[in-house]
């Protein structure tokens, strides 16, 4: 998908609607800008209990640690 939006004068940008839906994006919701090269990505902000969820999925060596602990953890300090 690729749409086009202007720069206003103090540099904001509207996320088209489409995307803010399919992204999940609602008011409030994080979002990280990152730099590659003459690009520039927009993707949602990862929570802590996604991140380590996904850190986990992807680290065989990781998966040894008790992910109910990991998760109690991350749901008191947040």
């Amino acid at each position: 998908m690729e749409l086009e939006r202007t720069v206003s004068e103090k540099g904001q940008i509207v996320i088209p609607k489409d995307i803010r839906d399919y992204l999940g994006l609602k008011e409030g919701s994080g979002i990280v800008f990152e730099v590659k090269g003459n690009e520039i990505i927009v993707r949602p902000r990862t929570g802590p209990k996604e991140f380590v969820e996904k850190f986990l999925n992807t680290q065989k060596k990781i998966r040894k640690l008790d992910m109910n602990r990991i998760k109690k953890v991350i749901e008191d300090e947040y």
